[in-house]
């Protein structure tokens, strides 16, 4: 599964096959198998299956044209017009497109897999050679139409109806898909799709030439994915990616980023204002929520990446029963309704629970299929992981499965490098009661972390009772005959903060001991105003937990550039899509760094840098010291349970 090259697909080497691309959509000829050709035999088939097995006609095989066809719909469905209609034009380009593009494929598995050097000796081969030549000649086959198919569905995908449930019901599949030979592979797919393109009940709009030609090469994947078993010789497929230059389309051996990419998962919904306690919880969640609809579908980039104030990937962390699955909810609740009210597509991506599989490379692959829609820049996706200590714990503990550290590959693999895209648009969610049991590498993916600890004041304990009597209260008036608060107005304390600022007035110094005294160490040597006292107090931190490294200092860079763009979005923002959402992307730039100006005015950066400095030493020696702790309280209680026993014994 482990993809370690990447190759380029130049447009040059594109150009030198167009004509061979073309030629085949002016023409080809196939004469279909006995198979395709008896279906009307079966009186259940209804008359789509007829018309394509009948679709021969008398000549041994005929000749199709997809352009002809093209242009005779264009006379169908818009007789007067003399421009070919828009979704016409585009399909025909976009299936021309992804021809060459597997033709490419095609010529590049040849000489990779060393099919060329077979083919210049055809003539001469012994019968284990043309075995191989044949079973070479199956694969780059299936890989050229597997390539080309992908190729279009990159391409009409975005402009494809929402519901295509209408054709696939018309659709009847694909009744026979060859893998002999490049030449009859393109031959048998085009008749087919020629065949419905004539079918008069099929296409009744140039939009649903669009959508069914999505409909066709979606089938098409399927059939070669159910098929891949048969194949041999893949290694030159599936050990390396290939990217087309200057575009974001990338082919990954046999990976399929448009499978169940549509899907949101079903999801409770819950308000901020629901949840109990979790200040900080909460703030940060509607922080995300208001920087993930500012991405600009358009530049298919996000503002607030620019501004600093971007999290792809963040941690909640805190003891059990504090309320990590509320909180999804909840962020999952307030994405929705906005991308509701503003028209905007959005995905709910929860890490499956199944992930981890038995078999070797099995989950690797889940793990791939999972994050692969992350790359998709037509929707919003929050893809949160609960419970992230099962699936991304210590690789280096005893017993860890390999399931797992494919899983972690793959994570990293995708968080950072080659394979990262990050366009501003998705973000993952690490949700963990033990993050100290958290591989080191995923921890150090994460750029914003927050506490999720539940009720803490008179007012949350006040209030989590409240949200479970006011039931009795409805259903049964003063059945609940206790006396109210005189000056507290229930859940009036679990809004949302203004800013980070309300939360963390606490936050001068570190609370774990050992940081604390290399903190006040380094304060006796400089003053905090001076950025000598954070290279100082890095230095101390980095002997005291060796793990500390510069993605560390990166990501207290990136807590700093978040505190600068912790404003409000205005209100009438939200209610009014042409005010912002619906803008520019220059122009929405401009909006954000005009707030984030007027935002900086009451804020002082050294006390910023501080604040959260502090915030960050804390959680990295909490994170570190609680494994240790655990071991420690372990071992004591098993020392107590010997003493009371022995005690016991001796009486």
């Amino acid at each position: 599964m482990e993809h370690n090259s990447t190759f380029p697909i130049k447009l040059s080497e594109l150009a030198t096959l167009r004509d061979e691309a073309t030629s085949y959509l002016k023409g080809v000829q196939w004469e279909q198998g006995y198979k395709a050709k008896s279906r009307d035999k079966n009186p259940k088939d209804d008359s789509i299956l007829l018309y394509l097995s009948k679709a021969t006609g008398n000549a041994t095989s005929s000749v199709i044209s997809v352009s002809k066809s093209i242009l005779a719909l264009k006379k169908r469905l818009v007789p007067d017009s003399l421009a070919i209609p828009l979704h016409l034009n585009q399909t025909l380009y976009a299936v021309q497109e992804g021809i060459n593009l597997g033709l490419w494929l095609r010529d590049n598995y040849y000489d990779a897999s060393g099919l060329s050097a077979l083919n210049e000796r055809k003539s001469s081969l012994d019968t284990s050679d043309r075995r191989e030549f044949d079973s070479k000649m199956h694969t780059a086959t299936a890989f050229m139409l597997y390539g080309s198919a992908y190729k279009i569905l990159h391409d009409l995908k975005p402009s494809a109806s929402d519901d295509l449930s209408v054709l696939q019901q018309k659709f009847a599949g694909i009744p026979e898909v060859s893998f002999m030979s490049p030449l009859k592979g393109i031959s048998c797919l085009l008749f087919y799709y020629d065949k419905y393109l004539n079918h008069p009940e099929i296409i009744t709009s140039d939009q649903d030439v669009l959508d069914f030609t999505v409909v066709f090469f979606e089938a098409l994947i399927t059939e070669i994915q159910l098929r891949l078993g048969t194949l041999e010789y893949t290694e030159s497929i599936t050990d390396r990616t290939y990217k087309l230059e200057k575009s974001d389309f990338a082919v990954s051996g046999w990976e399929n980023v448009f499978e169940g990419t549509a899907v949101s998962v079903e999801f409770n919904k819950i308000q901020f204002e629901e949840i109990v306690g979790n200040r900080d919880a909460k703030h940060f969640a509607r922080r995300l929520t208001e920087r993930m609809l500012s991405y600009d579908f358009e530049a298919k980039k996000n503002p607030f990446q620019e501004l600093g104030g971007f999290m792809p990937v963040f941690m909640g962390y805190g003891i059990p029963g504090t309320g990590k699955s509320m909180l999804i909810a909840a962020i999952a609740t307030k994405l929705k309704e906005h991308c509701d009210h503003l028209d905007i597509p959005f995905l709910f991506h929860p890490m499956p629970d199944t992930l981890i599989s038995t078999f070797q490379g099995g989950s690797a692959e889940k793990m791939v299929q999972w994050m692969k829609p992350m790359q998709d820049p037509s929707k919003l996706i929050f893809a949160p992981i609960d419970d992230a200590e099962n699936n991304l714990q210590e690789r280096t503990q005893q017993g860890v499965s390999a399931g797992v550290k494919e899983v972690i590959g793959v994570f990293l693999r995708y968080t950072e490098g080659a394979y990262a895209v990050n366009y501003g648009n998705s973000s993952i969610g690490l949700f963990t009661n033990l993050p100290e049991m958290l591989d080191k590498a995923v921890i150090s993916r994460v750029q914003g972390r927050f506490k999720i600890d539940g009720a803490r004041t008179i007012p949350d304990f006040v209030d989590q009772d409240y949200l479970w009597w006011r039931n009795f209260e409805d259903t049964m008036p003063n059945f609940v005959n206790m006396k109210n608060p005189s000056d507290y107005t229930y859940l009036s304390e679990q809004g949302l903060a203004k800013n980070l600022g309300e939360i963390l007035q606490q936050a001068d110094k570190p609370t774990e001991e050992r940081v604390l005294e290399i903190f006040e160490q380094t304060e006796k040597k400089h003053k905090d105003n001076e950025h000598l006292f954070y290279a100082e107090l890095y230095k101390g931190i980095q002997k005291a937990f060796p793990f500390f490294s510069s993605r560390d200092i990166r990501n207290i860079q990136s807590a700093i550039s978040l505190r600068l763009t912790d404003f409000d979005l205005p209100k009438d923002w939200f209610e009014d899509a042409e005010l912002y959402f619906k803008k520019d992307y220059d122009t929405k730039f401009g909006m954000l760094q005009q707030l984030m100006k007027e935002n900086m005015k009451g804020l002082n950066f050294s006390d910023i840098r501080r604040q959260e400095v502090v915030r960050y030493l804390d959680n990295v020696a909490t994170i570190a010291d609680t494994d240790f702790k655990r071991k420690v309280d372990q071992r004591v209680h098993e020392m107590n349970v010997q003493l009371e026993a022995r005690k016991h014994f001796e009486e």
